[in-house]
């Protein structure tokens, strides 16, 4: 039987669920996970940081080879020297391998290091471990790392191994400006990423470190310490994985919460594909689904709710399953409903088959009664660098590059008011961006409208960004002024604001006051937008017509004669779906995004903040920038026009 090498990736996948490796290299499964490293080398960074890492280590030598036997001759001839620096060296034992980051050797003393672009403090003391063992933040890190330092302890049990993990330092300043433009990311002929660094790098560049090397064996003992599937013992556990890989035998299915982002998942309309579907056999085999078990939401489909592991475990996985004391809906000390009740909300209309909104009328007409004309509606585009652009600048700095701004007024004139994409290759857009959105939102004191969390925790790092600035800033005084207005400080900040006009959260008011079972429990406005479009007859008849956008009609900034409303016989089409996509790699959904990363800042920023750092870090043509250039100042218009759609959907419905 050829060998199939248990890597470290097909480790850490069976960490998630054992079951997946079986699935993992079938290609009559469907795997809605993108492989595409390019694609996280533009929103991740992990490539550059890994490269960095490299310079911090000039006497390295690399092992190019991408067949596996070759990899593991040229190691080994490599490892003959007394003292040796090696990237991506190739181990086997048996038919466990590795291809590591660093490795080390002095003598009988071999270093591992694990490159990773997640953050960590080097002024605080980082603390992986807590009452509970390790920090569940950092688990995956650490079962990488432990299975690396197995098999190195396995294929050298005559040396001394240690472990470190090297990682960006987010209280390291940057001396130089445009370091990270000296790591350009580009995608050769056969899809593997590669890092093309700057002959001009310089050891100015390099002497102020910003990554971060941490002993980890203290942390890896534990992970040795810990019992894994069956009361299995590390070792055993890897044995076992080992052996089932190999032979190529499904392990059995032990579903729990973890199974709603499986990734061995078909889309609808799948028989198009011929694809099986992982996760239906895995319930199928667990619970005795059937097809139609299916087409019914789970207990996986519980909004927000954290005691999912415990009702699967006592065999409750269907929503009529489910009785009140399994929620215990109680009220809290805000309007509207709280998170359990909304819970048992979602859970009463499965039950009773009951596909129609609720609307919570009395507080939400309360709230908006609070409102002041004109609504400013508001969406940013972000992004954050593992690698700093400019001098002075710490890793992972918050880059606000884009928003866009609709105005909802009290006759019901809607227009586009004003949009901000910086495009500039190299450059910090937070003082363009602020000054921008100040010339937007000053004119007047109309309510403000967000989506979710995310701005005001952008507009609190502007505001660190601007008061830690060395550059001369003219107008500082008046953007910390604009920013506070606007926002909220942070829990943890010295300084505590609250803004006049701090922006509301459209999502909050969604979660208390508004639930369509169409969204199936999801608040995202990608789910909620559409939802609300198909069902309010006042949308599709103001939208109807191409209005948006036409010379004698509400003004767009980026749309000529564009209709919104069209359907496929009664069913409106999600306006999402109508946009260019902005990679031909990946969809542009949330959901594609969510599967492509781990990342949740990388989630929430989805693809526009992949397509601005392709702007950004790779190389592309005058006519792909451009191209990319209207397809984001259409997304991030739609985003706030949706915005606008909801609040006038809600307008009309409590008033008739």
């Amino acid at each position: 039987m050829k060998s199939r090498y248990l890597t470290k990736s097909k480790f850490q996948l069976a960490m998630e669920c054992p079951t997946k490796l079986y699935y993992s290299d079938k290609k009559e499964y469907s795997n809605l996970k993108s492989e595409d490293s390019f694609l996280k080398a533009l929103a991740e960074g992990g490539f550059q940081v890994g490269a960095l890492a490299k310079c911090y280590y000039p006497e390295g030598v690399e092992v190019k080879a991408t067949d596996i036997e070759e990899a593991i001759a040229e190691t080994q001839s490599l490892l003959l020297q007394e003292n040796v620096i090696i990237f991506e060296a190739a181990i086997r034992y048996k038919n466990l391998f590795i291809r590591t980051d660093i490795l080390i050797k002095n003598g009988d003393h071999i270093t591992l290091i694990e490159v990773k672009s997640k953050s960590i403090s080097s002024k605080e003391k980082q603390s992986f471990i807590n009452k509970n063992g390790i920090v569940s933040t950092w688990k995956k890190y650490f079962y990488d790392m432990a299975f690396q330092k197995y098999v190195l302890l396995k294929a050298f049990p005559d040396k001394r191994i240690s472990s470190y993990l090297m990682l960006t330092d987010k209280d390291a300043i940057c001396h130089t400006d445009g370091l990270n433009q000296k790591f350009r990311i580009t995608k050769e002929k056969n899809g593997r990423v590669e890092i093309i660094v700057a002959d001009d790098i310089s050891q100015e560049d390099l002497a102020n470190k910003i990554l971060y090397k941490a002993n980890v064996d203290a942390e890896i003992d534990l992970v040795f310490k810990e019992e894994y599937l069956d009361s299995r013992t590390f070792s055993q556990f890897v044995d076992y994985l080992s052996d089932q890989y190999q032979q190529d035998i499904k392990i059995k299915p032990k579903p729990g919460a973890m199974c709603k982002k499986c990734e061995f998942k078909t889309k609808e309309n799948s028989d198009i594909d011929n694809l099986k579907s992982g996760f239906k056999e895995c319930w199928t085999e667990a619970y005795s689904f059937k097809e139609a078990d299916f087409s019914i939401p789970s207990v996986l489909d519980i909004w927000n709710f954290p005691l999912k592991n415990k009702l699967i475990k006592s065999g409750i996985v269907k929503i009529s399953q489910i009785d009140e004391t399994d929620i215990n809906p109680e009220p809290d000390k805000k309007p509207g409903w709280s998170a359990s009740q909304r819970r048992w909300l979602q859970i009463e209309k499965i039950k009773n088959n009951d596909n129609e909104i609720s609307i919570d009328a009395e507080n939400l007409k309360a709230e908006m009664n609070s409102w002041t004309f004109p609504y400013h509606f508001i969406d940013f585009e972000t992004s954050m660098c593992a690698i700093p652009l400019s001098k002075d600048e710490r890793p992972y700095q918050g880059l606000a590059f884009q928003f866009s701004h609709h105005i909802l007024h009290e006759d019901g004139r809607v227009e586009h008011a004003g949009q901000f994409l910086f495009q500039e290759v190299g450059k910090n857009p937070n003082i363009n961006f602020i000054r921008a959105l100040k010339s937007n939102l000053e004119n007047d004191n109309g309510t403000i409208f967000r989506y979710a969390t995310h701005e005001n925790s952008y507009l609190n790092m502007i505001y660190d960004f601007i008061q830690k600035s060395r550059d001369l800033i003219p107008d500082k005084d008046q953007l910390i002024s604009f920013i506070k207005t606007i926002s909220k400080s942070k829990e943890d900040s010295v300084v505590k604001w609250n803004g006049d006009r701090n922006m509301l959260d459209l999502c909050e008011l969604v979660k208390r006051f508004y639930y369509d079972p169409k969204t199936n429990g999801s608040n995202s406005i990608k789910q909620v937008f559409p939802a609300i479009l198909s069902r309010s007859s006042y949308l599709q008849n103001k939208y109807s017509t191409p209005v948006y956008g036409a010379d004698d009609g509400i003004p767009s900034l980026n749309f000529e004669n564009w209709q919104w409303i069209r359907k496929d016989g009664d069913k409106v089409i999600d306006p999402y779906t109508l946009l260019p996509r902005l990679f031909e790699d990946i969809d542009s959904s949330e959901e594609q995004v969510e599967f492509l990363f781990d990342d949740e800042a990388i989630k929430q920023g989805g693809a526009a903040s992949i397509a601005y750092a392709r702007m950004q870090f790779s190389e592309m043509s005058k006519l792909e920038r451009k191209e990319l250039t209207k397809a984001l100042l259409k997304y991030c218009e739609l985003d706030t026009l949706a915005m606008v759609m909801i609040v006038e959907a809600w307008r009309e419905m409590l008033t008739n």
